[in-house]
């Protein structure tokens, strides 16, 4: 098993989302109205070349981003909240091709959540089976789906995915799971917060798991500071998520991969594990 990074261009957020302050609604206005932004955040899409079938978790986004209308413009959080950068030949498909991949010989795509910069890819895996939270998916469409940030008018009129259903296995500290591979090398963990259904993909290769995080966090700091970000619906069920990966790792030799961490090229790129100094420091905290 083998474990590609492709960044699909780049995103621009506030502060105040990546590591939010305040609680309820006071914390999505300290967001929304932030005027400091992150430096550019990276897009990762993952593909997991596996003996069973090439897998892929998220999309990354499209370059039609850039076109005018692409966003709903009544929705305040497109018009101050997010800037991206994405050319053509950074999406997902161009950069399959580029591995020798064609997007129609990828088995499997698992979608972490439906958030643009996770799902604004679809369009290439018309052929693919795609694993997705069913909850998140029922409340992602129609209006209500666009008043949350969702953007279901742009998805493939095809797209129809196939729910998740979460067995009563532990993986660790997670107490269900969902077997992607038969050998049960990879599997799918419940990591709600950033959205209500919000899952992970959890590979093992030789003793050590890549834990592809989506949004869990922005990074992996974050994560060891136990900080929720500022767009997550229920922030007690984010800190809970956070502190069942903390727990993972310190029983699991454990990479930790978010799609917008920086630092997750070199932790893939050097099998960089979650130090037990870092985690003990998390748990004393």
């Amino acid at each position: 098993m083998k474990i590609y990074p492709i960044q699909t261009g780049t995103v621009q957020i506030k502060t105040r989302q990546r590591q939010g302050k305040g609680r309820g609604l006071a914390r999505k206005l300290n967001m929304m109205f932030d005027s400091d932004w992150t430096e550019p955040l990276p897009i990762f899409a993952w593909v997991i070349d596996h003996d069973e079938g090439i897998i892929v978790v998220d999309t990354g986004d499209t370059a039609r981003t850039s076109e005018p209308g692409y966003f709903p413009f009544w929705n305040p959080y497109y018009r101050l909240g997010l800037r991206m950068d994405i050319l053509p030949e950074q999406e997902i498909g161009p950069q399959l091709r580029k591995l020798g991949i064609s997007p129609s010989d990828v088995k499997t795509l698992i979608l972490t959540h439906f958030h643009t910069d996770h799902a604004g890819g679809l369009h290439h895996f018309p052929d693919s089976k795609i694993l997705a939270n069913g909850t998140d998916y029922k409340s992602a469409q129609g209006f209500w789906g666009k008043l949350q940030g969702y953007l279901p008018h742009r998805w493939p009129k095809w797209f129809r995915p196939t729910p998740v259903s979460f067995e009563s296995n532990s993986a660790g500290s997670f107490e269900k799971n969902f077997r992607v591979t038969e050998r049960g090398d990879v599997i799918i963990v419940p990591t709600p917060g950033h959205t209500p259904g919000h899952m992970s993909v959890v590979a093992e290769e030789n003793g050590v798991y890549y834990f592809l995080a989506g949004d869990t966090t922005y990074t992996e700091q974050i994560l060891l500071d136990e900080q929720v970000d500022g767009v997550s619906p229920d922030e007690s069920t984010a800190l809970m998520t956070i502190r069942k990966i903390l727990d993972f790792a310190r029983t699991r030799p454990t990479v930790y991969l978010p799609t917008h961490d920086p630092d997750s090229l070199r932790r893939l790129r050097e099998n960089r594990v979650l130090a037990a100094e870092d985690l003990q420091t998390a748990m004393a905290g």
